[in-house]
């Protein structure tokens, strides 16, 4: 098996770039966490297959915000779906919208969001999509998640990509993406494990 790929060690951010300027991501780095600071989305350097993902992120406390707005930020897998992080904890249901959706495509299977302020952690398990030479797709990308100890996601396909992202096609290897939604959502302990 291929050894794990640390992209964020609590140190510094040289493992991620801006995603519109490709220069190194200016996001806060304190105390071994990261934080979103208005200064755009964030990609990993480093691009991936079939993959093991972890990735904790801790909600912030915005008790007069509502809805999208309320510690939006997404994980998006090798740049093409994303993995939504939100506020959802309390809600009795789960939607296409909510914490661990793979936004606008499925919704989790339980909501399994803890309360702002305490960690959380996604463990992706990632089949990646098959492409025919023209870049059509010949297989579609497979994923299943686990958030906080739940399986929300069991092999569900993904044969189109959502909105958002670093490309406007499918691949078959690409980076982590974080998203900057102008809420100040924290990230630490973020590695790959590649599985081909």
């Amino acid at each position: 098996m291929k050894d794990k790929v640390i992209l964020f060690d609590g140190n510094s951010l040289e493992g991620f770039v801006n995603c519109e300027t490709r220069e190194r991501a200016a996001w806060e780095v304190k105390d071994g966490v990261m934080t979103v600071n208005g200064t755009g989305d964030i990609r990993s350097v480093y691009e991936f297959g079939d993959a093991l993902i972890h990735v904790e992120f801790c909600l912030p406390h915005m008790p007069e915000a509502e809805g999208q707005d309320k510690g939006n930020s997404g994980v998006y897998i090798q740049g093409c779906y994303e993995l939504q992080v939100l506020d959802s904890s309390g809600k009795p249901y789960t939607n296409i919208s909510e914490c661990g959706a793979i936004y606008e495509m499925y919704a989790p299977l339980i909501n399994a969001t803890k309360a702002p302020g305490e960690w959380q952690a996604y463990d992706i398990i990632l089949k990646s999509a098959k492409l025919h030479d023209n870049g059509e797709l010949k297989e579609p990308a497979v994923v299943s998640i686990i958030f906080n100890g739940n399986v929300i996601h069991n092999n569900v396909p993904l044969t189109r990509r959502t909105p958002g992202g670093c490309y406007r096609c499918l691949v078959e290897r690409g980076p982590l993406m974080l998203q900057d939604h102008d809420c100040p959502v924290s990230y630490r302990n973020i590695w790959v494990q590649p599985l081909d």
